[in-house]
């Protein structure tokens, strides 16, 4: 009997080793980036007519249906709900999709707001006002209704504006190709790349003097504050921040490659084309393959490298001169 016994509980062993194998390679496999794509192809692969990719606003639709199509369509599918091995287990590419769904967010709240209306008081386009709340679900919704069915019917929406946008017999959809319109929104890109690098920054620890209310000599906040703290990301956070950022920029590139088709005259007007081409090189160096198997977390200038410190350098620069064409965008 003890060795019939022996005999299972190795035959138990060895199948949970493997499972755990399997698991690992899957889980490997999901985890995987989508590569970058080129955004003039792919949208002019998508125009039944070659006139559509002229029309304003049927480059920039286009981008942000195809980044959110890669989010639910890449390898592996969309993990951020899984509640079932192997994808339970993961966090990087969860952190992934985060970051790029909160881009999508960004825009879709952009072309509801601005990009489709031609002044304040002007009517919300339907389309896009049912789109952008679809997009907010929780991404870790798993049913009822499910992350993924959520975003397909805000990809739905964006899909029967663009429509409408090649098709005035359809309904009288609009995109402007306005400066206002592009700063509005580069304004919120600002904020969200700023965010990413201070918290990319603080995986050394850096004491942080509080300056809420530089400049605001009556200004106040709800509660008090101390005027200096040290800020430092715990290790267990080091990663998912990592790959939220990548997730982030990876569509924002995509994002800023359509604003340069779309507002080219705009940019160029402005003489702000140059400035955009030099925030999408930073986005870029962003996209560079991670060789080593972990995100390290070398200090600042120890022996070992410190993953997020060089994509916080990335991201910085980006955001400085993201400032800096905006500001030319607000001139005259």
């Amino acid at each position: 009997m003890s060795i019939k016994a022996n005999i299972n509980t190795k035959s138990i062993s060895g199948i949970i080793l493997l499972l755990v194998f399997i698991f690992w390679l899957i889980g490997v496999f999901w985890s995987v980036e989508p590569d970058t794509f080129d955004v003039k192809q792919r949208v002019a692969a998508t125009a039944a007519n070659q006139t559509h990719v002229d029309i304003p606003g049927y480059t920039v639709t286009s981008t942000l249906i195809l980044v959110s199509e890669t989010l639910l369509d890449k390898t592996g599918g969309y993990l951020s709900n899984d509640v079932t091995p192997p994808g339970v287990f993961l966090d990087n590419m969860p952190a992934w999709e985060y970051g790029a769904l909160e881009m999508v967010r960004d825009l879709s709240l952009a072309m509801r707001k601005d990009f489709s209306r031609s002044q304040s008081q002007s009517i919300e386009n339907p389309n896009l006002m049912k789109a952008q709340p679809e997009f907010n679900v929780n991404n870790r919704n798993w049913a009822l209704p499910s992350a993924e069915s959520s975003y397909r019917k805000g990809i739905k929406n964006l899909l029967q504006y663009r429509n409408e946008l090649v098709d005035p017999t359809l309904g009288e959809s609009q995109f402007y190709t306005r400066s206002d319109n592009l700063r509005d929104w580069l304004k919120q890109v600002e904020k969200r790349l700023g965010s990413y690098s201070q918290r990319l920054s603080a995986s050394v620890g850096s004491a942080k003097v509080n300056t809420d209310l530089a400049g605001q000599r009556n200004a106040k906040q709800s509660t008090p504050v101390v005027s200096e703290r040290v800020l430092k990301t715990s290790w267990w956070k080091l990663d998912d921040n990592f790959y939220e950022a990548r997730g982030a920029t990876w569509a924002l590139l995509h994002f800023l490659k359509a604003v340069e088709i779309e507002f080219a005259d705009v940019l160029e007007d402005k003489n702000a084309l140059v400035s955009l081409r030099q925030i999408i090189r930073e986005l870029e160096a962003t996209q560079q393959t991670v060789w080593s198997p972990m995100i390290l977390n070398g200090d600042g200038f120890g022996m070992m490298a410190n993953h997020s410190l060089v994509m916080a350098n990335y991201i910085s620069r980006a955001n400085a001169a993201l400032i800096e064409l905006t500001e030319l965008l607000n001139q005259g």
